[in-house]
């Protein structure tokens, strides 16, 4: 009983004790209906099923299991219904995802993280699961400001698909018998905002009011209610990968501390169980009836990770091919004739147009060379013009007709799908077909501004991108390269879980990105970030870049061989003890001329013995820099001496004599540095935003199609 003062009278209220037993199937109603929602997804739909496959099929069959169970010892279900409870509460969150929700240290919650393979494992709370997305979990609420009710249906909010930045609209429906004013709530569509005015009006004009009173609510406070309703939190969705495996291993950790260990002793026992026959038939209960949950949870969740594992079908596609491609074959040119007079030319134009690709003075007949009747040709400004079959959809299997190997000339793909749905689909006609992956994911930074979530929990950012990386990797060839931009924030998450599919990692470079810098909140103003270069296998190599004209130009000199220039033959950075055969003397006088002494190796000492003193005008020189440090030549004794004609004794920039050897310029250029500075790198002047015209000119002369 509950009892408390109030107005000089004391009310008593009964008290709600909730049972061991309702404590639980509370929580299992959780894991298989999760918190209630409202709307219409596709995700949404199967939360609905699961929670009637519960309702109707487990909760049914699982209490006859359990009252049958319990028949030989009654005493014993209080226990059982507490221990269940407290193994499976762990793994139970609001979205009805299945993984390491709960876990203070109290609860000695284990998992096995090593391999026979690797000696450094990654472990983080969601690496068993899919990540499916982000969203808030909006539930039609009434809530009060400054003496407005107000009151948010969201019966009708289709829930966002993926992961994009959508925002609310509201619109104003009517006022219930109460006062309460109600508002239907959707996704913006095509820019649509609310539109405050509006509702204000709307709102009078239900009141019947001949102008605005005290009775219409302000602006501002439309706009408390709304950001209010808004406040309500983001759950992540996930699916687990193998559901049944994960839970009886956690399970079997959980058993064997409830029995063994001091924490779960019995009143009056040294630790862990006191053994008799009836206390293990009671443990035998209890496994069997958590390895029945478990196996109720897997069953559906195994559904989940078919339906989201299996290929998607193409709802729509259309094909891109540039003019000169058409005009190319057979009858060609006709059909670009029947284009530029189809109605679907207007919008063709306007799609030219808004891409900067031509101007609005242009006509189709631009295109065309000023020649005679018998030959007539495309203009090479126009001629890698893209049509889009889209414009012409009566003519798209004519135009394709006109390629007799269709999927042999596409040489671009264009896919408008949830990344991991498209993967999974092209895999097998990609698999192992790709030289080098480039992504741009989520840098999970609260300052970009961009049209997609950016600010995921770690592990859920994390889950997003092994579950994507591991199929990537089988589109990757042997030697294979994949590169991954990523700033500050997520780069020591990232490099570990690339790890996981690439273990060669090639490099990291730099790249300045933002020349002005980005205030931070720590204090720093951030320039750079970061292009990250992986490998399936140490087949990969990275390849050069071709040299700058200055760079060309430090090759003046030239001999039957090729152009060269004279380096000096210390080797730059290289120290005695990583090549000691390299360390040893040169004799040289003032006339030019050089020898190498007669050496004999001690291999003892490890160390160059000589054998004969230099001349009385002869010089020695070792391989020791300015500032006395003992370093190497480039080459062995042997290797110089066959290289008579590449060595040269000239003065340093000291005016010292020194060693000098020709240095050739490689075919193959130069290797790419980890340091990327140039301009054109700089995302706030050059990158590429919604609207902006592109260069049309200076396209590729390959032209394009592109397969969407």
């Amino acid at each position: 009983m509950l009892g408390k003062f109030k107005d000089n009278c004391y009310i008593i209220r009964e008290a709600v004790l909730v049972t061991k037993e309702q404590k639980f199937l509370n929580a299992l109603k959780d894991i298989f209906v999760g918190t209630k929602v409202e709307g219409e997804s596709g995700f949404i739909n199967l939360m609905r099923i699961k929670s009637c496959y519960f309702e109707k099929s487990v909760f049914p069959r699982l209490m006859e299991d359990i009252n049958k169970a319990l028949e030989p010892f009654p005493d014993f279900r209080e226990e059982l219904f507490d221990r269940l409870y407290t193994f499976f509460h762990r793994y139970f969150s609001e979205s009805g995802s299945i993984y390491y929700r709960h876990t203070p240290l109290h609860e000695r919650v284990y998992e096995q993280v090593y391999t026979d393979d690797r000696d450094v494992m990654l472990f983080w709370k969601t690496h068993m699961l899919y990540y499916v997305k982000t969203d808030r979990l909006f539930k039609s609420m009434e809530i009060e400001v400054d003496s407005f009710r107000f009151f948010f249906d969201v019966s009708s909010l289709e829930h966002k698909k993926n992961n994009e930045k959508r925002e609310l609209v509201y619109s104003f429906k009517e006022i219930r018998n109460d006062g309460a004013i109600i508002f239907n709530v959707s996704y913006s569509e095509k820019g649509r905002k609310t539109k405050l005015d509006n509702i204000r009006k709307e709102i009078k004009n239900a009141l019947g009011l001949p102008r605005y009173t005290d009775q219409v609510p302000g602006e501002e406070v439309l706009e408390r209610a709304f950001r209010i309703f808004e406040r309500q939190s983001e759950v992540d969705y996930f699916i687990c990968k193998d559901a049944r495996k994960f839970l009886r291993e956690q399970f079997d950790l959980w058993l064997y501390q409830y029995v063994f260990e001091p924490e779960y002793k019995e009143e009056g026992s040294r630790g862990g169980t006191i053994w008799s026959e009836k206390r293990i038939r009671q443990l035998q209960v209890l496994k069997e009836i958590a390895y029945k949950i478990i196996d109720f949870i897997a069953q559906f969740e195994d559904e989940l990770v078919k339906i989201w594992n299996k290929p998607k079908f193409v709802i729509d596609s259309h094909y891109i091919i540039t003019l000169d491609r058409i005009a190319a074959q057979e009858k060609g040119l006709d059909m670009l004739q029947r284009l530029f007079e189809h109605p679907g030319m207007v919008a063709q134009l306007q799609e030219w147009r808004s891409l900067g690709m031509i101007d609005n003075e242009f006509k189709p007949v631009d295109v065309w060379e000023e020649t005679d009747l018998l030959d007539q040709r495309l203009s090479d400004r126009y001629q890698y013009l893209p049509v889009d079959t889209k414009y012409f959809p009566d003519l798209e299997i004519l135009i394709l007709s006109l390629f007799d190997q269709l999927d042999q000339v596409l040489d671009g793909w264009l896919v408008c799908s949830e990344n991991y749905q498209a993967l999974k689909t092209l895999l097998p006609k990609f698999h192992e077909k790709v030289n080098c992956i480039y992504i741009d994911p989520p840098y999970n930074t609260e300052s970009s501004k961009i049209d997609y979530v950016n600010m995921y929990k770690h592990s859920s950012w994390m889950t997003l991108l092994e579950n994507r990386l591991s199929i990537a990797k089988d589109y990757l060839k042997n030697n294979g390269i994949i590169c991954v931009a990523i700033d500050d924030n997520e780069l020591l998450h990232l490099r570990h879980v690339l790890s996981l599919y690439f273990p060669e990692e090639l490099g990291i470079a730099v790249v300045r990105s933002n020349p002005a810098g980005r205030s931070t909140p720590k204090g720093f103003s951030l320039n750079h970030e970061y292009a990250l270069f992986f490998a399936k296998t140490n087949a990969a190599t990275v390849g050069r870049l071709e040299r700058t004209e200055a760079q060309k130009a430090r090759y003046r000199e030239e001999d039957d061989k090729g152009a060269f220039e004279w380096v000096n033959f210390r080797k730059h950075g290289g120290l005695r003890k990583e090549a000691p055969r390299m360390f040893y003397p040169i004799y040289v006088n003032p006339s030019g001329t050089w020898r190498v002494p007669k050496l004999e190796w001690n291999e003892e000492l490890e160390e160059w013995v000589v054998l004969e003193p230099p001349a009385d005008d002869e010089q020695v020189l070792w391989p020791i820099d300015e500032n006395n440090q003992q370093r190497r030549w480039k080459w062995t004794p042997e290797r110089l001496l066959q290289s008579l004609n590449e060595v040269k004794v000239d003065e340093d920039r000291n005016g010292k004599l020194a060693i000098y050897i020709k240095s050739r310029m490689p075919e193959e250029g130069i290797t790419p540095p980890t340091w990327w500075d140039k301009e054109e790198y700089s995302a706030t002047d050059y990158k590429t935003a919604a609207g902006r015209p592109v260069s049309f000119r200076g396209r590729d002369e390959s032209g394009g199609r592109v397969k969407k």
